[in-house]
């Protein structure tokens, strides 16, 4: 290991998330594994539960996160679980001046309030983001070029995911509402639609469950006559993790006390 490889943690470690985040980080340079957390499998070597090998790097309990993070050195954690533990674990880290990479989906206002509020309180440096993928952030950028153009037509977002999501509608549809609510000044948001409702001028937002879908997201600007129609399709979840590693790395060297989304880390 050289001095200059940042050192990060994962919490999830034991999910599908959490798995493919270590593997990714042992296959990037600049960047190794120094805590692994997870409500599950404590005291495991977590490289021998993902079965790549002994990693000398115990499952902590998070109840113990910031005395861990403390003891390991760590320089930022990448958290993609859920809002509850999100909200407990991501200001606990803040305490002790640890970075942060989020992907947690679901997170209510209070709860991103104050995650923010440690943020800027305990002047660490965090990337936010609904979606780590590169594709998906120059979705959001097209997104918000067609709404200067199209902002008249009948806009409807459709997402889809596996049947195990929790949150409804995925926190990229939302994302994509609110860029293109912002680029047109401020729209409602109406979810779903049942019974008599005529429609007016709000953004439409439809949620679909079934199966394996990794996630898919369409954007439907709807005149008279014609269509536009902007999609981005995710084939596998590794397409958030190169983001998620990537973010954790170009966050550490980053202006304290601010938070970031992926449209910085990417420059767009």
């Amino acid at each position: 290991m050289v001095a200059t490889e940042v050192r990060a943690a994962v919490i999830g470690a034991c999910g599908r998330m959490g798995s493919l985040i270590i593997q990714k980080i042992m296959a990037t340079d600049g960047i190794c594994l120094s805590a692994a957390f997870d409500v599950a499998n404590i005291g495991t070597d977590i490289g021998e539960f993902i079965r790549v090998g002994k990693l000398g790097v115990p499952v902590s309990d998070p109840k113990n996160l910031a005395a861990v993070l403390k003891e390991s050195k760590t320089d930022v954690i990448i958290d993609f679980t859920i809002a509850a533990a999100t909200a407990i674990n991501a200001p606990a880290a803040a305490s002790v001046g640890v970075n942060l990479i989020i992907g947690t989906t679901g997170l209510s206002a209070e709860q991103k309030t104050n995650i923010v509020s440690e943020i800027s309180k305990n002047n660490v440096a965090a990337v936010i983001s609904s979606n780590y993928s590169i594709g998906v952030n120059v979705f959001f950028k097209l997104l918000k070029e067609a709404a200067g153009y199209l902002g008249d037509y009948d806009i409807e977002i459709i997402e889809a995911h596996h049947n195990q999501k929790k949150d409804a509608p995925s926190g990229t549809a939302m994302t994509a509402a609110d860029v293109i609510s912002q680029a047109l000044g401020g729209k409602e948001l109406v979810f779903g639609r049942e019974g008599v409702c005529p429609r007016g001028k709000e953004i439409g937002i439809h949620a679909v469950r079934g199966g394996d879908i990794v996630g898919d997201h369409t954007v439907m600007f709807v005149g008279n006559s014609e269509r536009i129609e902007i999609r981005h399709q995710a084939h596998t979840r590794e397409i958030f993790v190169g983001g998620a590693v990537m973010a954790a790395k170009w966050v550490c060297a980053q202006k304290k006390g601010v938070v970031y989304d992926m449209s910085d880390v990417l420059n767009l």
